[in-house]
């Protein structure tokens, strides 16, 4: 299950989106999942994720990124482009973090066959559950101007949904990692 909620954005004219749910895995598998990596295992699972290429490591946690994302919402929204810089951290309560925002960098102008898409302060916050170390409360924020134009209501129904199956199939992830 995931509560997904909105409000307007401090960042832009649209929303932030937040996600809350548990998933059924320990915060390393959960993490081994959504970490933003250049092989990772995201783009097997997460159907809004298409390719994912590092394009400047600045060290061991930070780095500029490219992600690509199909059509959506029966060809509505054409594929997109975002390139942010990343960062991932670990405290000590063993809560692991990503979290990004838009940059811009000589190494990747906008692609002509891509629309351009930017996200604002966003990330993913994988929380260790006390006493229960199979299950993970994950936290997703995302304000994400998709670019183009597209009239607000698609993109205000695409979000929630989005956000549901992104939870979705992490879980059916998860699950596989373990097997």
């Amino acid at each position: 299950e995931v509560a997904v909620s909105w409000r307007p954005s401090a960042e832009f004219a649209g929303n932030l989106y937040k996600g809350a749910g548990i998933l059924p895995a320990s915060p390393q598998n959960v993490w081994e999942c959504i970490k933003p990596v250049a092989g990772g295992l995201r783009t097997k699972w997460d159907q809004n994720v298409k390719d994912f290429e590092v394009i400047e490591a600045i060290n061991d946690t930070v780095s500029v990124c490219r992600t690509t994302t199909p059509s959506a919402c029966m060809r509505i929204i054409s594929p997109r482009e975002f390139v942010d810089v990343v960062v991932m951290k670990q405290y000590e309560d063993g809560t692991m973090l990503s979290a990004a925002t838009n940059v811009e960098h000589p190494l990747c102008p906008p692609q002509p066959n891509l629309v351009r898409g930017f996200n604002y302060p966003c990330g993913c916050f994988c929380i260790p559950v006390p006493g229960k170390p199979d299950r993970t409360e994950l936290l997703t924020f995302f304000q994400t101007d998709l670019g183009g134009y597209l009239p607000q209501t698609v993109v205000d129904s695409f979000f929630p949904t989005s956000i549901s199956g992104f939870y979705s199939n992490l879980t059916k992830a998860v699950k596989a990692l373990k097997a």
